[in-house]
């Protein structure tokens, strides 16, 4: 298989609109896709990234209004903590959430480098993280009003929470090529720390091992899902090959017209993607700094025929 690390995290707002200001108004994410869950078409699915929407870089939302909130719990997909250039770029995303009254934590050393922990409205766990170590060449989206040294890369690291580590870390370095370097205590919990070295962000996934905590409930300001990519069909043919002979209970390759992929549930019961490559191209990206109700909606062709229905299920209201 040809992997290419972290394809995209996708998690779960109460309300898209108030998501869209939030993730592309002041972090300054691009906005990629306003679309519908394809499972679901009667909620939102708004895509970000950079800004030619490469795989690494994209952060998606799910709509699940009147749905509870995440209560804490282990065997979770904890938090997405986004890539910055530099300790300099940690210190103006604190002043910055300050200024938006966003929730955070403030500056914080963890694992021998400086973080910096936030919330949105819904309670998502998110952050800002940096190399120490060379990282390749980026393509940030640069809003207005965000320096263009300061402003968000991709992803960077992506933490679980679970019961074992061992089965989840048997997924990770065999399946998808992320190698372990290291171990922490953090708060009296084991944290092995893994990277995929072979694209230009140097993603990590850090498994905190919690027998402790009850299992998650997932709602509202959780993760739904982490992805990985691979860079073609044959790789998600691999993939599937892999989990059937294991007798992985899995989606097998579905074809969402823009990506194809594949979902299975690894041991600890997290949800796992496998992704192509986005097959949209810039120029067809929504023109940015709009408002929400500027946005036009895009169906993919099998829910066309079904525009009017979806419209009136979603509330959506465009205007030029």
């Amino acid at each position: 298989m040809k992997n290419t690390g972290l394809h995209h995290i996708s998690v779960l707002s109460s309300d898209a609109e108030r998501a869209y200001y939030f993730y592309h108004h002041i972090l300054g994410l691009k906005l990629i896709l306003k679309t519908v869950n394809q499972d679901d078409p009667n909620m939102y699915h708004l895509f970000f990234g950079d800004e030619t929407g490469r795989a690494g870089t994209e952060f998606t939302v799910f709509e699940m209004k009147g749905t509870r909130e995440t209560s804490f719990g282990t065997n979770s997909i904890e938090r997405t903590m986004f890539l910055v250039r530099s300790e300099a770029s940690i210190r103006f995303w604190e002043n910055r959430l300050t200024d938006f009254n966003v929730c955070h934590y403030g500056v914080e050393t963890y694992n021998g480098q400086k973080i910096l922990r936030f919330e949105d409205e819904d309670g998502q766990k998110l952050g800002f993280v940096y190399r120490n170590t060379e990282i390749g060449k980026m393509d940030p989206f640069v809003a207005e009003d965000i320096p263009e040294e300061h402003a968000i890369l991709g992803i960077g690291d992506v933490y679980l929470r679970v019961r074992y580590t061992e089965p989840t870390q048997e997924i990770i370095e065999k399946n998808y090529g992320f190698k372990k370097y290291g171990e922490i205590m953090w708060n009296d919990y084991k944290v092995s720390m893994f990277k995929f070295e072979n694209n230009p962000f140097k993603h990590e996934i850090h498994i905190i091992e919690d027998k402790k905590s009850r299992l998650q409930y997932l709602g509202t300001g959780g993760i739904h899902h982490i992805a990985f990519g691979v860079e073609d069909v044959k790789d998600l043919e691999e993939l599937q090959k892999k989990l059937n002979e294991k007798n992985v209970q899995s989606s097998g390759i579905v074809n969402r017209e823009f990506i194809i992929s594949s979902y299975f549930r690894e041991p600890n019961y997290n949800l796992f993607e496998t992704a192509t490559p986005l097959s949209k191209g810039k120029e067809t990206f929504p023109e940015q700094g709009r408002e929400f109700h500027e946005i036009p909606l895009f169906l993919p062709e099998f829910l066309e025929k079904r525009r009017e229905e979806i419209e009136r299920n979603v509330n959506f209201k465009f205007s030029k």
